[in-house]
């Protein structure tokens, strides 16, 4: 997905729990800072009294790089799990609706709190919730304990999707040549490098897209480097990592299908295993540039993975070199993204 991070305050400290009570606008204004591709943050939100409806907006799908709009309904996934962590944090527990409304395709799913105990894994997840960045740079080579990754792997299940880490080189080297695939392909279709650059520099005060505080001073080399192809930042090397190789492990999320619940499922797990790796202690970026394409996404499956199972995002995982806090993203204000 390639996404952006967090909200456009100054302060980086972690705000405390919101007071007992699920305060909706509250919760919505945290599940804003979910990732979305090119941070687009491709939602919309209606809040009542009783609850809050998630739509999609397409106004803001990016066409050439998210044609069938997979990626627009994994962010919103993932910003609909931020929710209901924030709601948790809060003592709600709550009933949620995927896609309850089959003549519209927008409203993507209903959260209403309801008497009962709160998610408590959920809850646990709140100080996450601050903290998570997408890191694009070097990560440490460190390997990530085998306790971590049976957290991640439960994090997914608990939201209908697996984890399958790619472990061995002949995988990951299959696998780096399904990102290399996309990546030159991508690089060629019309319109798409000019998507790219619109999202990447947007207008001053802009409060979308990933600014160059985001985006690596020195990108490594084509083929050398799962991340999606940015335009040069501003964002240091980490250290010794680029001398020392990245200690990056690739995992992807798989689904049984391929349908709307299916993709939004899989934002909801991205979220779920984002923040578990970060409350874990990992730098985390999730990547869909391998999933945008039919062909490289059937290769994914068949060539690198071996399932049928249905491939939706790989994350990208591992220890940081530089543990310094890195820089936000910007974020749209609540009342941008209300429905009226």
């Amino acid at each position: 997905m390639d996404h952006g991070e967090d909200s456009d305050h100054a302060t980086a400290t972690v705000p405390a729990a919101p007071p007992p009570g699920p305060r909706l606008h509250d919760a919505v204004e945290w599940a804003l800072r979910a990732p979305s591709l090119h941070n687009s943050q491709p939602w919309r939100w209606r809040i009542g009294a009783d609850g809050v409806a998630l739509y999609a907006d397409p106004l803001r799908r990016l066409p050439e790089t998210d044609p069938d709009r997979r990626d627009l309904v994994i962010s919103c996934g993932a910003a609909l799990h931020h929710l209901q962590v924030a709601l948790a944090a809060a003592g709600a527990a709550v009933r949620v609706d995927r896609f309850p409304d089959p003549e519209d395709e927008q409203l993507l799913a209903t959260v209403r709190p309801v008497p009962g105990a709160a998610d408590a894994r959920a809850a646990a997840l709140w100080p996450a919730l601050g903290r998570r960045r997408t890191d694009r740079r070097r990560y440490a080579t460190d390997p990530v304990p085998a306790s971590t990754w049976t957290a991640l792997g439960e994090a997914a299940r608990e939201r209908g999707a697996t984890l399958v880490p790619v472990t061995g080189p002949a995988r990951r080297a299959a696998l780096d040549d399904v990102l290399a695939r996309a990546a030159d392909q991508q690089r060629r279709r019309p319109g798409y490098l000019a998507e790219l650059m619109s999202w990447t520099h947007r207008l001053a005060g802009a409060r979308d897209g990933i600014p160059a505080t985001a985006r690596p001073a020195r990108p490594a080399p084509r083929g050398a480097d799962p991340n999606r192809a940015f335009p040069q930042g501003r964002l240091a090397a980490a250290g010794a990592g680029a001398a020392a190789g990245d200690g990056a492990v690739l995992a992807v999320l798989c689904t049984p299908g391929d349908t709307g619940p299916d993709r939004l499922r899989a934002g909801e797990a991205t979220s779920a295993v984002l923040l578990t790796a970060v409350a874990a202690g990992l730098a985390t970026a999730p990547l869909s540039q391998a999933l945008e394409l039919p062909s490289t996404r059937s290769l994914l499956a068949r060539d690198v993975l071996h399932v049928d199972s249905r491939p939706q995002l790989v994350v990208r995982l591992g220890f940081p070199v530089d543990d310094r806090e890195l820089p936000r993203t910007p974020r749209r204000p609540l009342a941008a993204v209300l429905a009226r």
